[in-house]
């Protein structure tokens, strides 16, 4: 027994309160060192030192990473608060871990255990109900349809006539999107993300110039509004790109800064390093990275503060936007992202608020802030496994299980799960054009735990690399799109939508990783069936052992994606092989009444 790898912290991640009347804890060994973990535990007012300490639940463990297991309880304390300590045990000797270190017996001494001094309903994580059931579509203003040519920026090109360019314009806009709402219906999705819309130089629009007007590009404020209201008829919400860590450099008050220096009013909206402010041959202020263009704003300066959180309120009062995504969030201040929170929960209590921050993020995450952030964690396992085939099973099934206890369950239900963007190569670039190698992706970014995102164009096959090659014209000649990709990501929606297990419904677990194979199994699993997946992400058929997946008396269905109404065929399993045989780049799905 490894005491000194028992680690457990009374917040966060490991001890929360799930529901008003659930606590969630939390218990990390190290990998394969404990044999059961138990929980002991009573109220902090009714101690007796050897009364409770009778009362004790058994923790189940919940996923490995490569170093570390994580053990999970819940409970329902009658009076909302808890003191308890972990019995654990390797089957030759027992120890009993508090906040005070390791024990060999329970403690008398009531400081010697963890404490959770009350469940309070405000400090309780609430984002908004509908995000869990939300299948995200991202699009790229500039490249998803032109729907009025008189807009065309000068010298924009015709549609799709040529690669794409940091500086070239192809006239995308929002009467583009309108005209073709009944793709994005088809396919059923129900949320767009909207990479930035406001008044920018660059075709991307990260740069902006004034948060309070459209970009002359894409439309009008009417044009807009007229958008919105579809989207919502179609039971489409909409959510809009914030750019709050720094503005672009035809940003009026940088210009006042450029032209007036240090007699400028606008001065401390900045992080300037000296005078005269210059951009080249660098700039001598602080930027988003080193992008003279880019000057990052300073939100400590309360005009600044004032002026975003309006803009924050008015696009949600004016427009009826359902979420922000908060474009590089991890570096503007905490004490500012806990205004805007509040600002925007004013404006729509169920707004989704959804950082962008690339690793782990649970300072952001404890309620006063933001409601999710964009799982590249998640995003790079995918990817390196199920694409690339650079990973092994194992140490994908670590990265995901690490990616399942970063955060509280009630924020990894409403996790953004993209597997590539406007910032990364398409995955079908990333899977070497292989388009089983994207099925597989999809299957189980769709069957995964949080709210998915695709990125337009990804669902009929497009490809392309980095940024810029990874904003390219949406394909809208159905010839030249695949529709049998479309159909199946189709399907998968359906699924989630109609299958809550399938969804974010149930507990996610691993079955099964092998690495000869690049073979994964997991389960969703509730109270009255499961789920089974079997993923082949290797180029060869393999075999798995179906005793180590089924047990006796259990009814099973053979699910196959399929492209009917119902997104799914179903074949009922007579007799069970020993060996359940999974080509190559395939899957096998099993639908198991307990």
């Amino acid at each position: 027994m490894i005491r000194e790898a028992i680690y457990h912290r009374p917040k966060n991640n490991f001890a929360y309160t799930y529901d008003k009347e659930t606590l969630h804890i939390v218990l990390q060994t190290k990998k394969d060192d404990m044999q059961t973990v138990e929980l002991v535990f009573g109220d902090p007012y009714d101690w007796q030192a050897d009364a409770w300490q009778s009362t004790t639940k058994p923790m189940v463990k919940t996923g490995s990473t490569a170093l570390h297991d994580f053990w999970f309880v819940e409970v329902k304390p009658k009076y909302k608060r808890l003191r308890y300590a972990f019995i654990c045990s390797d089957d030759q000797e027992l120890c009993v871990y508090g906040e005070d270190g390791i024990h060999e017996t329970p403690p008398k001494e009531i400081a010697s255990y963890f404490c959770f001094p009350f469940m309070n309903e405000a400090d309780i994580f609430s984002a908004p109900k509908w995000v869990k059931d939300t299948t995200w579509y991202q699009i790229f203003p500039e490249r998803f349809a032109n729907g009025d040519e008189q807009l065309n920026p000068e010298g924009s090109l015709a549609w799709g006539s040529a690669a794409p360019t940091t500086t070239n314009f192809f006239g995308g806009d929002f009467q583009g999107v309108i005209n073709h709402l009944d793709h994005l219906e088809e396919l059923g999705v129900n949320g767009i993300y909207f990479t930035p819309i406001f008044k920018a130089y660059s075709n991307h629009k990260y740069d902006t110039i004034d948060y309070m007007e459209i970009d002359p590009q894409f439309g009008d404020k009417e044009t807009f509004r007229k958008l919105v209201k579809e989207c919502h008829q179609r039971g489409i919400k909409v959510m809009l790109d914030a750019v709050f860590n720094h503005s672009g450099y035809y940003f009026p008050p940088f210009q006042d800064v450029l032209e007036n220096q240090e007699e400028s009013p606008y001065k401390d909206w900045f992080h300037l390093w000296d005078f005269p402010v210059v951009t080249e041959p660098a700039p001598n202020y602080d930027t988003f990275a080193f992008v003279s263009s880019m000057p990052k704003l300073n939100t400590e300066n309360q005009e600044v503060r004032d002026y975003l959180l309006n803009v924050a309120r008015y696009w949600i009062e004016e427009f009826d936007i359902d979420g922000w995504r908060l474009d590089v969030a991890n570096e503007v201040d905490h004490t500012f992202w806990r205004d805007f929170r509040r600002v925007v929960k004013q404006a729509k209590s169920d707004a989704y608020i959804l950082g962008e921050i690339w690793h782990d993020s649970m300072p952001w995450l404890q309620g006063d802030q933001f409601d999710a952030v964009m799982n590249y964690p998640f995003t790079n396992g995918a990817i390196n496994f199920l694409a690339k085939n650079q990973m092994h099973a194992t140490d994908f099934a670590n990265s995901i299980a690490k990616v399942q206890h970063m955060y509280p369950k009630n924020v990894s239900g409403v996790a953004f799960n993209l597997l590539d963007s406007h910032d990364t190569p398409r995955i079908l670039t990333l899977a070497n054009g292989s388009l089983d190698r994207v099925k597989l992706l999809y299957l189980f970014q769709l069957s995964f735990t949080g709210s998915p995102c695709i990125y337009y164009g990804d669902e009929i096959g497009m490809d392309g690399d980095q940024d810029p090659g990874c904003r390219a014209c949406m394909e809208w000649d159905t010839s030249k799109q695949n529709r049998d990709l479309f159909h199946y990501v189709q399907a998968l929606i359906h699924l989630r939508k109609t299958v809550p297990l399938f969804g974010n419904g149930g507990t996610f677990r691993f079955l099964y990783a092998d690495n000869n194979s690049q073979t994964i199994g997991y389960e969703k699993n509730d109270d009255t069936k499961r789920l089974v997946f079997l993923l082949n992400g290797g180029e060869k058929e393999t075999s798995v052992l179906s005793s180590s997946i089924f047990e006796a008396g259990e009814k099973i269905n053979e699910w196959t994606i399929s492209h009917n109404e119902d997104g799914v065929s179903i074949q009922q399993v007579d007799k069970l092989q020993e060996q359940l045989i999974i080509p190559a780049l395939s899957y096998r799905i099993y639908d198991i009444t307990k």
